[in-house]
């Protein structure tokens, strides 16, 4: 017997049905049926990611992304890589610090299909001794790759120099040293750890009939059983200061970062309007102050990188090198800025504009809608509809920003880490002056 949810929301916005159900074993199911979509996209989210690992297990959860494709009981992985593409569907997965996904997004009438594949990779992985030994090459050759990126490389390097002492400071891929020492007794080992029901979410949204849904999952995980903790141990503390990277590059990445929020704080609205004035667009402030204004650099992008406990609100940019000192004193001085006063009216109007046409814009392919069920099941435990969400944003004022700016943007939560060929003599070490509580 299955248990389903008494309500279900209703998203105005977007003339759906949300419906849950959740089995006995504790694994959520839940769906958005689309009119006129012909697409279904269904993804089994799992709560967990490298930031439940040890260090010595640092990458076993993306290790265990990939091995999954490799080969089940009952298909090869090239039979599972031509079942997919028979029906013109997709198939892939994807590791962060929190969660693993493994989805797939088929035309309406395969809906069974998708489901069979993908609880046949995660039920059923052989998860072969020679299957891990060739894998473990590949995903090296990933970790070489973003070794030589240095715009994606730069974020593993914050996150390493911000939280030294905590999983969510490792990179999600592990490295050469971890991924080296995996084997098929610490991939079992992992899987009867991390991969139990109540750490478990189905969530499917287009052309996708919830009770037929409902019967295929439990039918192939019913049997499923255990739990798994939801978090790991204590929040990150935060390291200020500046790391540099000396390497031979023509510019230098920088990634600045300073107090954030955690994904269900009740400033994280008031956050997000900030973001969207200070820099996460063409008509922000860092972007026409720095590129539009001054020509320092070709792209300068902020973002707000939130967990389920902390989070910060990070600035990255490529630049020359003897232009490093004056990229960071312009964010230093625009952060203080919105300290002290804030964004005009006309600022906060467009990031609202934006952030709430952002929202509608999403609602258009099913992928996207099977995310936001997921995300918001998993971190508020409910799915906030669009008009809430729009309403929520709308509510931020000024005065609200300049609250949290003051809360968040010190000195001592901030850090800067530069990649490239820069002398510590170059920069005023002191970047943080500006920022004092």
């Amino acid at each position: 017997m299955t248990a389903k949810d008494a309500a279900a929301p209703v998203d105005a916005a977007a003339g759906v049905r949300i419906d849950k159900t959740t089995l006995p074993n504790g694994m959520r199911i839940l769906s958005e049926r689309t009119p006129g979509m012909a697409s279904a996209a269904i993804g089994l989210w799992v709560e967990s990611g490298s930031r439940y690992e040890e260090a010595g297990q640092n990458g076993l959860s993306h290790f265990l992304e990939h091995l999954f494709f490799k080969g089940t009981e009952r298909r090869s992985a090239a039979e599972i890589a031509e079942t997919i593409d028979a029906v013109g569907g997709v198939l892939n997965a994807d590791t962060d610090r929190e969660h693993t996904c493994y989805y797939a997004k088929v035309l309406g009438e395969h809906v069974p299909l998708a489901v069979d594949l993908l609880s046949d990779i995660f039920l059923a992985s052989r998860v072969a001794p020679e299957e891990i030994a060739r894998e473990k090459d590949v995903v090296l050759e990933e970790i070489a790759q973003i070794e030589d990126t240095p715009d994606d490389l730069i974020n593993d390097m914050f996150h390493q120099a911000y939280w030294p002492r905590h999983a969510l400071g490792r990179p999600v891929c592990g490295t050469r040293e971890t991924v080296a020492g995996f084997d098929h007794d610490a991939c079992r080992a992992w899987i009867e750890l991390r991969h139990r029901p109540d750490r478990l979410v189905v969530a499917a949204a287009g052309d996708v009939e919830h009770e037929a849904l409902v019967d295929e999952i439990a039918k192939r995980f019913g049997d499923l059983s255990g739990s798994a903790p939801l978090a790991a141990g204590e929040p990150p503390v935060s390291v200020p200061g500046v790391t540099l990277h000396r390497r031979r590059l023509e510019q230098v990445q920088l990634c600045f970062g300073t107090g954030g929020v955690a994904v269900g704080d009740p400033d994280r609205d008031a956050a997000m309007v900030l973001n969207a004035c200070l820099g996460d667009s063409p008509s922000s402030r860092l972007f026409q102050e720095v590129r539009e204004r001054r020509g320092r650099a070709y792209s300068i992008d902020s973002f707000l990188c939130s967990y389920r406990d902390t989070g910060y609100l990070g600035i990255t940019a490529g630049t020359r090198p003897r232009w490093v000192a004056e990229v960071v004193e312009i964010v230093v001085a625009e952060l203080d800025r919105i300290r002290r006063e804030g964004f005009s009216a006309a600022e906060i109007v467009r990031a609202k504009g934006k952030l709430k046409g952002m929202l509608l814009l999403d609602l258009e392919t099913s992928d996207q809608r099977m995310e936001r069920l997921a995300l918001h099941e998993m971190y508020y435990g409910r799915r906030i509809t669009s008009a809430e969400l729009a309403a929520q944003i709308e509510e931020v004022s000024n005065d609200h920003i300049v609250a949290l700016a003051s809360r968040l943007f010190t000195s001592a939560a901030s850090a800067l880490v530069l990649l490239g060929d820069v002398r510590e003599r170059e920069l005023d070490m002191n970047v943080f002056g500006g920022l004092r509580a």
